[in-house]
């Protein structure tokens, strides 16, 4: 987590950290860095994270699950960091908590 002012720099560090470690991955000391991001403030948080559908009672994956399986689904080493950058509050952080296990693995209804 890199948590700062606005306009401390915490974006830029982790992309020249991404940048670095992707420019190294050639000489195999690191693997290349995909980063996805998004602003988990700008969507609702079952748009987020998912929700059962009222009407079908189906289950409907969120945006965070749909990256985080498109991430896995790379066979390839390269490494994918998924980015929450955005402003955080308190709501955020404990729906956060909510759905990370004791282990911070990510557990949603869907499994």
């Amino acid at each position: 987590m890199i948590v700062g002012p606005t306009g401390g720099g915490k974006s830029s560090n982790y992309r020249v950290l991404q940048h670095a470690m992707s420019s190294l991955s050639h000489q195999e000391r690191f693997e290349k860095v995909h980063v996805d991001v998004l602003n988990p403030k700008s969507i609702t948080m079952g748009q987020l994270y998912g929700y059962v559908d009222p009407q079908t009672t189906e289950w409907v994956d969120g945006v965070l699950a749909k990256l985080v399986l498109d991430c896995t689904k790379d066979e390839s080493p390269d490494l994918h960091w998924v980015m929450f950058d955005g402003p955080v509050d308190a709501l955020w952080i404990e729906n956060m908590n909510t759905v990370l296990d004791d282990n911070k693995k990510l557990c949603l209804n869907s499994g």
